[in-house]
């Protein structure tokens, strides 16, 4: 396993790093986000799915499990939410062409490992102590602009699981 340690300043830096993964990406890929609620896993995957020139707005697939979204070349983009599986079982359960399909799942690590040789793992973390988020700001207080919230970096880890993703030295190449 190879890994790289990455901080993304922003949103507009978390979708160009989605868009960055995205150009190394084929039919067959996965990729596994980790990160608590407001990470930046969506953020990352909307950069992704706008580089691959997907139909339509990537959003969170919390309430239906797995979104596809078509191409009009190329492989889909299945973004998957997993928090509420309790297996890989019911991931397979949710019958996703992995060889036919680019395919981003959130909430999977130890349920994609029983199912894929390859994946790239992508875990986001958010700063603990400094502050709340836009989100949660505009949640506990009415009052609160979520744009006047705090924007704060996020330690980034990539990790290439399996012979594909044995080389990421794309990630310092040429930078958006």
């Amino acid at each position: 396993m190879s890994a790289e340690h990455l901080v993304v300043a922003d949103p507009d830096a978390m979708a160009a790093l989605g868009a960055r993964v995205a150009r190394q990406l084929r039919a067959g890929d996965v990729v596994l986000l980790t990160g608590e609620l407001g990470a930046g896993k969506t953020t990352f995957t909307r950069g992704l799915g706008a580089a691959l020139g997907v139909r339509g707005t990537v959003t969170s697939p919390t309430f239906v499990l797995a979104r596809t979204h078509p191409r009009d070349d190329g492989a889909p983009l299945v973004h998957v939410d997993a928090y509420r599986l309790s297996d890989a079982a019911e991931l397979d359960d949710l019958d996703i062409d992995f060889d036919g399909s680019i395919v981003v799942v959130e909430w999977g690590a130890g349920l994609i490992e029983h199912l894929v040789d390859a994946w790239l793992s992508i875990a986001i973390e958010r700063p603990t102590g400094g502050g709340a988020s836009a989100v949660d700001a505009s949640v506990t207080d009415p009052e609160t602009d979520p744009d006047d919230a705090p924007i704060e970096p996020r330690t980034v880890t990539v990790t290439g699981v399996g012979e594909r993703w044995a080389d990421l030295g794309w990630l310092h190449a040429a930078r958006d």
